[in-house]
């Protein structure tokens, strides 16, 4: 069973996207806030990690960044799913070695939850 990390301080979210990668066979976790995701990913390597930019306590930027200093991590997919759609976060994301990011408001549960299974 693949795993996932969810990290999204909007729980209405977190919560959908839980609910239909659990119900396509995922194993989903969750973390409200920056601090919190890093605090798991101690213990809990996902294979996937579903990253929000703008989050409380650590951003996501951050998270990248310490992430990159793990080399347990170092397999781990990441995507990042944000409302910052310009540009230079875009590449910015990707030159730290995120496998796709998408935009909130471009994509429904139902859209990146398909997307997740093709990765």
């Amino acid at each position: 069973m693949k795993k996932i990390l969810i990290v999204e301080d909007d729980k209405f979210l977190a919560d959908i996207y839980k609910t239909k990668l659990e119900g396509e066979g995922f194993e989903v976790k969750t973390a409200k806030d920056g601090k919190e995701a890093l605090k798991k990913l101690e213990k809990y390597i996902p294979d996937l990690l579903l990253l929000d930019i703008i989050l409380p306590k650590i951003d996501g930027w951050e998270i990248l960044e310490r992430i990159k200093e793990r080399e347990d991590l170092k397999n781990m997919k990441i995507i990042v799913l944000s409302n910052l759609s310009e540009k230079e976060n875009i590449e910015k994301a990707i030159r730290e070695g995120v496998v796709e990011y998408l935009v909130k408001a471009e994509y429904s549960p139902d859209e990146i939850v398909e997307k997740i299974k093709e990765l």
